[in-house]
């Protein structure tokens, strides 16, 4: 096994994407550090990342409302007043009546613990998190096909000796730009725009949005019809080829390039491409997840990828570009709705039995599984939904879809409480607002793209009246009757608790120590004993299936769940920016960022703009079903005709999210972010 060197002073991690680059801080100074993932570089988000802890923003001391408006309270307070409210709707309405939303940046220990903490200090059933919007998908399909979901089952040092790469509806130029360096082979891009990575490109694909499954079985196709299906691979290692080919064999270039615009040629193309390599690798996004049949559309990518024999093969493979920072370790430990921790499903007898005995309470105690990100949002103050919500590590105001229908929501509750260091747009219509330490505060460990568990340490001290969100936890869990011991609040101590609450599940992280991630090791789950190196390549022998073989799908293309019309014409898009991550509560604070991209804009094809009366630089609606955001139009003779493109990073009237549709995936319960029905009209 081999190792990196131990961490140094003020070593630790960016607060940003999965990449998770190395970075060092010297006082508030950001250095770059030799790090596997970035080996030395970060993005401009990195380099301004120090900007967050000394923004003028930063919250110091709970707020609470008082007629109408939050006022400093003591930490006792907010926190006897919480407990005491949340006492009193589980004791009359019952404990699905409170609810708890997460989020895929908060550390391992701190989704392990919300996860315990929702069903055994509230007994409520009643939690999910913001990755429902973000990896669901791709979680669904890879669970489908290999029995087990790691975004990405092999190193990123893989990518960087790959001959071919795909890279379906990702942009890393702009998301994780340290992340190109990696992609050094021939790089097919499919994408409906023509963005930085797609400028990279060797080929770039521009499907119709709301086609990317049609375009898989396509490509699918000309794989077999040319000849490079891997038949020895699929007879050893696989299942259900035929009848995935039954479907797949209907899709012929030329009647996928009617529905897609891709060029059959390009199909074909595409096709050779990676057939030819001597290694190559597919990567999906969320551009191909983002969608009311997401998790079909990764499973016809992953087809692909098995028929060209791909998964397992040394040099080669499938994975998924995570895209929060713990988007992978916050899936695994128990703030899904339908998890326990290690990767565990709430519905198994035996995992529930297992998970009771670390915690010390009877199974029967545990909930069963709650409502999916989107459907719990949604379910708000109703009469069978809950009337309080605690938030941690989530802006929903911005981030979710619908966002104006999911404002109401909250509006209806009788408590919502927001754990955050700045008054984000959640924040600012909560009744209760905690101010918590950030990424360089505190200690814990995060786990990136690939599978690594690392270790992040305190760098800075948080400033006075700052705590933790364990410490909040902790605190709330004591008042509402926890024995002391059962909510630890040191991140050590919650970690060796969560090792053994993983033993033996999917992801195992019971052979992980603090002492061995201060060493410098270098660990991949599972890692099942603390003399196991870790498994940075995952299914090399067979796939996690109880018979070693991994599952073709059998799907078939559909279509956007919502058509254009005559009033609504255009396809929308929503996507990210270089300047910013997520729903921008961070970024938008720092000035280079917000001074590089101020304000959300619609890009759109000049003769798009002009048809419909506007020009570039002007002011536009962007009209959907649901509700409306105004915006700059950035005329690009580049963009599809037929398809506008809006980042989801701006708040109140600039939320694309206003637009988006809450169909959702009926795997993944993953809503269509990437495409819905507008139109274009002056402002």
């Amino acid at each position: 096994m081999t190792r990196l060197a131990a961490p140094g002073r003020g070593d630790t991690h960016c607060p940003y994407c999965a990449l998770q680059c190395g970075m060092r801080l010297t006082g508030t100074t950001v250095e770059s550090r030799d790090f596997p993932t970035n080996r030395g570089g970060l993005c401009q988000k990195g380099w301004t990342a120090a900007e967050l802890l000394r923004t003028p923003a930063r919250l110091t001391t709970p707020l609470v409302r008082v007629d109408g408006e939050l006022r400093p309270a003591s930490w006792d307070t907010a926190v006897d007043l919480v407990a005491a409210k949340l006492a009193r709707s589980r004791d009359v309405h019952g404990a699905d009546s409170v609810a708890v939303f997460g989020g895929g940046g908060l550390t391992n220990e701190k989704a392990y613990l919300l996860g315990k903490f929702a069903r055994v200090a509230l007994g409520t059933a009643q939690i999910d998190y913001n990755g429902r919007f973000c990896m669901s998908s791709a979680a669904a399909a890879g669970m489908r096909a290999f029995g087990l979901d790691r975004g990405m089952p092999f190193p990123i040092d893989d990518l960087a000796r790959s001959a071919a790469v795909l890279l379906v509806g990702a942009n890393p130029a702009e998301t994780m730009p340290p992340f190109l360096q990696h992609l050094t082979g021939t790089l097919i891009v499919i994408d409906p725009r023509r963005t930085a990575t797609a400028e990279r490109a060797h080929l770039h694909l521009r499907p119709r949005p709301g086609t990317d499954l049609a375009l898989a079985l396509g490509i699918l196709h000309a794989v077999v019809a040319d000849g490079h299906y891997r038949g020895d691979y699929a007879a050893e290692r696989t299942a259900g080829f035929d009848a995935a080919w039954r479907i797949a064999a209907a899709w012929w270039p030329e009647r996928v390039e009617r529905v897609t615009g891709v060029a059959a040629s390009d199909q074909r193309r595409a096709a050779a491409l990676l057939a030819g390599a001597r290694t190559a690798h597919i990567l999906t996004g969320r551009g191909t997840e983002q969608h009311s049949n997401g998790t079909d559309s990764v499973g016809a990518w992953i087809n692909l990828a098995l028929a060209l024999g791909l998964p397992g093969t040394p040099g080669s493979g499938y994975g998924c570009l995570t895209g929060q920072g713990n988007g992978q370790g916050g899936r695994e430990h128990g703030q899904k709705a339908d998890q326990l921790p290690g990767y565990r499903k709430i519905t198994d007898p035996d995992a529930r039995a297992y998970v009771a005995s670390v915690w010390g309470v009877p199974p029967e105690s545990l909930p069963g599984p709650g409502r999916s990100a989107y459907e719990l949002l949604d379910s708000l103050g109703r009469d069978d939904g809950p009337r309080a919500l605690l938030v941690f590590g989530s802006n929903v105001v911005v981030s979710a879809p619908n966002a104006g229908h999911i404002a109401d929501r909250l509006s209806t509750l009788d408590l919502l409480v927001v754990a955050d260091f700045v008054l984000s747009e959640t924040a600012a219509l909560a009744d209760v607002v905690f101010p918590v330490t950030q990424w360089a505060e505190e200690g814990g460990t995060m786990t990136n793209l690939e599978g690594r568990v690392l270790l992040r340490s305190t760098a800075i001290a948080a400033p006075e009246g700052v705590r933790s969100d364990l410490d909040l936890l902790r605190d709330l869990a004591i008042r509402l009757g926890q024995p002391e011991q059962r909510f630890p609040a040191d991140p050590e101590v919650v970690f060796d608790e969560l090792r053994r609450a993983s033993r033996g599940g999917p992801a195992d992280y019971s052979g992980v120590t603090y002492q061995r991630l201060r060493d410098g090791d270098q660990l991949h789950w599972p890692v099942p004993t603390t003399e196991h190196p870790g498994t940075p390549r995952m299914f090399l022998d067979s796939f996690a299936h109880p018979d070693g073989r991994a599952r073709f799908a059998a799907v078939d293309y559909t279509g956007p769940a919502e058509p254009v019309d005559d009033e609504y014409p255009l396809l929308a898009t929503t996507g990210r920016v270089l300047q910013h991550y997520q729903s921008g509560a961070q970024t938008r604070l720092v000035a280079e960022l917000a001074d590089a991209e101020p304000e959300v804009f619609v890009q759109v094809h000049p003769d798009t703009a002009a048809r419909v009366g506007v020009g570039d630089r002007g002011r536009a609606r962007v009209v959907s079903r649901r509700g409306e955001t105004e915006a700059v139009v950035r005329c690009d003779p580049t963009m599809r005709l037929d398809t506008v493109f809006l980042p989801f990073h701006f708040p109140g009237a600039q939320r694309a999210n206003l637009l988006t549709n809450p169909a959702l995936d009926p795997y993944s319960r993953m809503p269509e972010f990437k495409v819905c029905a507008v139109r274009l009209e002056p402002s």
